[in-house]
């Protein structure tokens, strides 16, 4: 039986191209994690806000302990006539970089830096327990559907037609001083955490319901139930795996939304107890007291202080969104 030559390569043919690898070694792929990694750090808007964000979340760790008590007044600082700081721009100088509070004196740097500890604490957590409720909720009711889809999608219409700013003025109004062990700032931060995140759960939990809805009727799915995997394993090692990518990205911009709330409860006056400062208070003591008109930037520094993180985390979420989106254009 005659061997077949293959004309291309056989005797009398061209000589073979060369290999395009390394002999002895292999090609390396990149993963999913790598390409998403490469695509975010072609958004350089993206990078700066990450930026921005991990010194936010440095400042609030370690800055407290780098500047001084934002409790010490500073008297000698204000001009008694006027209840307004010696100087321009709220009495701005080396001791003082973001000036001093009016009538007080405190140091507004270090009443900054500890309200940025604040917000971002409760901001952090509030999402932490609403992106927990809401993923579960979510892929238990995208999974299963039928009657448990109907019965979690009403509740979530009736969370989200709740007046939360109401019930969160009433929740601190009933409240006393000290309950389930805690008291002061720490049981007014828990009452912050439990009413934002546990009220903000159906915006996670309508997201992860549609992706659900949608991941339930691919081939992997049906290629795990032909195996005879049953609804956990299917839900933990088939569906949630491939959620983890809106979890993340609705968690970014789930927490500047949930950092402004706290800012409107501290401005109607049911967020954290003075003195400790918080940015929210800040601005309604500027607003309450009247010190806006003889201080402004005892309003403007603590807005720029909410205006800046929200605008990071919004753009930080947006380019992990466009990076870990293979259908966005780039």
């Amino acid at each position: 039986m005659a061997v077949p030559i293959d004309v291309a390569t056989g005797p009398g043919g061209p000589e073979p191209e060369p290999a395009l690898s390394v002999p002895g070694k292999a090609i390396e792929g990149r993963s999913l994690g790598q390409i998403a990694w490469m695509r975010f750090r072609q958004d350089k808007v993206a990078v700066a806000g990450g930026i921005v964000v991990l010194l936010l979340i440095l400042v609030a760790i370690v800055g407290p302990y780098l500047v001084q008590s934002p409790f010490i007044y500073h008297e000698n600082l204000i001009d008694p006539t006027f209840s307004r700081p010696y100087g321009s721009f709220g009495g701005i100088s080396l001791a003082h970089p973001f000036g001093v509070e009016p009538i007080t004196g405190r140091d507004m740097l270090a009443r900054i830096v500890n309200g940025a500890r604040v917000s971002l604490i409760i901001a952090f957590l509030s999402t932490a327990l609403a992106v927990g409720i809401g993923t579960v909720m979510g892929v238990v009711a995208g999974f299963f559907g039928g009657w448990v889809d109907s019965v979690i999608a009403r509740a979530m219409d009736i969370f989200l037609a709740f007046p939360l700013l109401v019930f969160a003025i009433a929740l601190v109004g009933v409240i006393p001083s000290s309950a389930f062990g805690l008291s002061g700032n720490t049981l007014r931060v828990a009452l912050l955490i439990f009413v934002i995140g546990f009220f903000a759960w159906p915006y996670m939990g309508r997201i992860i319901r549609g992706q659900t809805l949608s991941l339930r009727e691919r081939e992997f799915v049906d290629a795990a139930r032909s195996l005879g995997a049953r609804g956990p394993y299917i839900l933990f090692r088939e569906l949630l795996p491939n959620l983890i990518g809106p979890i993340l990205v609705y968690s970014t911009l789930l927490i500047p939304t949930n950092i402004l709330f706290e800012a409107a409860l501290s401005y109607l006056g049911v967020g954290i107890i003075p003195p400790t400062p918080s940015w929210g208070g800040m601005i309604s003591d500027a607003v309450s007291n009247g010190n806006y008109s003889v201080d402004p930037m005892y309003m403007i520094i603590p807005g720029l202080a909410i205006f800046i993180t929200v605008m990071a985390f919004n753009l930080f979420g947006d380019g992990l969104r466009d990076a870990l989106d293979p259908k966005s254009n780039r």
